[in-house]
């Protein structure tokens, strides 16, 4: 996922590309501002954004062979939280994702849950898992050897369309001689 599709995301739930756009333009400038004076971020549930600097070193120049000396630097670190770890560990465990109507007034908020995971909330109370419906099973698609392509016609072979079990074409070997297959 992309800068873009991220935007894209966000509109469905706040409503417009612009509020999307300007919303993620406000937060990672913020998350960029506060990391390069050497500030550490936290989100709660996601994970920790900070400055982490290089000392100066010695280097090596790989086609002479000589040492280089390499400057020491500053870096951006993120250290993701527990909960996203444990989100990205188990997929299945994710939880859904929570549609907020902009002109209501409803903000999201992150809501801990008591197995350290996080989900988006609006300050109402959701019912609890327990409580929740099932969906209903999705049966498999069927197999070729439980129905026939629905595109053949009754009575027609699907690959070539033709009617007819076998014959003379169909016992034609790979070389194209005339014959028995060969098993």
């Amino acid at each position: 996922m992309n800068k873009g599709e991220l935007v894209d995301v966000l509109e469905e739930r706040l409503g417009s590309r612009r509020a999307a756009s300007d919303a993620m333009e406000a937060v990672l400038d913020a998350v960029v501002r506060a990391v390069a004076r050497g500030e550490r971020v936290a989100i709660s549930g996601f994970g920790t954004f900070e400055r982490a600097d290089r000392a100066p070193r010695t280097g090596r120049n790989p086609r002479t062979g000589e040492t280089v000396p390499i400057a020491g630097t500053s870096v951006p670190r993120f250290k993701p939280g527990t909960a996203f770890r444990a989100l990205v560990a188990d997929p299945g465990a994710m939880p859904e994702a929570v549609q907020v109507d902009p002109s209501s007034g409803g903000a999201l908020r992150a809501v801990t849950t008591r197995r350290g995971g996080v989900e988006a909330g609006t300050g109402a109370r959701r019912p609890s898992r327990a409580s929740t419906p099932t969906a209903p099973a999705i049966e498999p698609p069927p197999t070729s050897a439980d129905a026939e392509p629905a595109s053949a016609p009754a009575g027609k072979d699907a690959k070539s369309g033709k009617k007819g079990g076998g014959g003379k074409k169909d016992a034609k070997k790979k070389d194209g001689k005339k014959g028995k297959k060969k098993s």
